[in-house]
């Protein structure tokens, strides 16, 4: 059973998008994120010259993939100001240290290693890594710990805005597991299906939208109501090779992220419609009579508490 975490983050100038510092309480591990423009100031954080891990991340822009370089370094500020002369695409760092000062060579390229695999199964951003780092061999013990601290970075990037490690499609028992991706234990019983003419998708809803699945078979063409936003989507889609022509049709490669049920359906489609009237549960029942019997239930439970 996961328990609740609460993760304090101090802003030194007050603003959201300067630097800002981050810790669980009773807690190790810590997150220093940092705007490009301002690299110079993190020598003067001891948190980031020691050993630890880093992200660099590309704003998002447009309808692309962000990129993502994923790196480690006993002393990150100095590692950092190298990728400030040679790479060109990032905005912002994470930095990730220990307060403790225990974490040795052999730990953060454990971290870096399982750090690129997860991002690569969660396939949110495109990563800037050329070859995949090797993992270091530690001890049970040490590797556990390991682990757990890798949970603490999830949890950091996410609520510090980059969720490089959540997997699109999640269960309840999603978890990080030793040597694995964050996998959501088999198929999900929210699965709904849209069929209209030859194409089929499916897809499940989660907290950040609906999100379409790999495999799901798209119309080419589309009607003049599909919105200007999604034509362009779907062009770019075509582009980076997540939608691919096959026979009559396209077909995604990979798990898909929408805004709503609604664009979901007008994607494959290729003109408007209605999402919740459109996405049918494995029982048959749609979206919307789903919500219908949410809402209501809601309700019912709502009277019964002002009794």
């Amino acid at each position: 059973m996961p328990f609740g975490k609460s993760i304090r983050i101090f802003l030194p100038d007050a603003t959201v998008t300067g630097i800002r510092h981050a810790e669980i309480l009773n807690r190790t591990g810590q997150a220093i994120a940092c705007p490009r423009s301002r690299l110079d100031e993190l020598k003067k954080w001891p948190e980031t010259v020691k050993p630890g891990v880093y992200f660099l991340f590309e704003a998002r822009l447009g309808d692309s993939k962000p990129m993502a370089y994923i790196g480690e370094s006993e002393n990150v500020a100095e590692r950092l100001l190298a990728h400030d002369r040679k790479k060109d695409f990032w905005n912002e760092v994470v930095i990730f240290s220990n307060k403790d000062d225990n974490l040795s060579k052999s730990h953060i390229k454990y971290l870096e290693s399982r750090l690129e695999s997860l991002a690569k199964n969660a396939d949110r951003y495109e990563l800037e890594n050329g070859n995949s780092p090797t993992q270091s061999s530690l001890s049970r013990s040490e590797r556990d710990a390991m682990e757990e601290l890798l949970e603490d970075i999830r949890l950091f990037l996410g609520t510090l805005g980059y969720p490089i490690l959540e997997p699109l499609i999640q269960s309840p028992h999603s978890a990080l597991i030793t040597d694995g991706p964050l996998i959501p234990s088999g198929a999900s019983s929210d699965e709904f299906t849209f069929k209209v003419h030859k194409l089929v998708a499916r897809g499940i809803q989660s907290n950040e939208g609906f999100v379409l699945k790999k495999g799901s078979i798209a119309s080419k063409t589309n009607t003049d109501s599909l919105s200007p936003k999604l034509v362009k989507l779907k062009e770019q889609l075509v582009i980076d090779g997540r939608l691919v022509r096959e026979n009559e049709h396209l077909r995604l490669t990979r798990d898909l992220l929408m805004s709503s049920s609604s664009y979901a359906a007008a994607l494959i489609a290729g003109t408007a419609r209605s999402g919740p009237q459109s996405w049918y549960s494995v029982n048959g029942k749609s979206l919307k009579e789903l919500e219908d019997q949410a809402a209501e239930s809601l309700e019912v439970q709502l009277r019964g508490d002002n009794t």
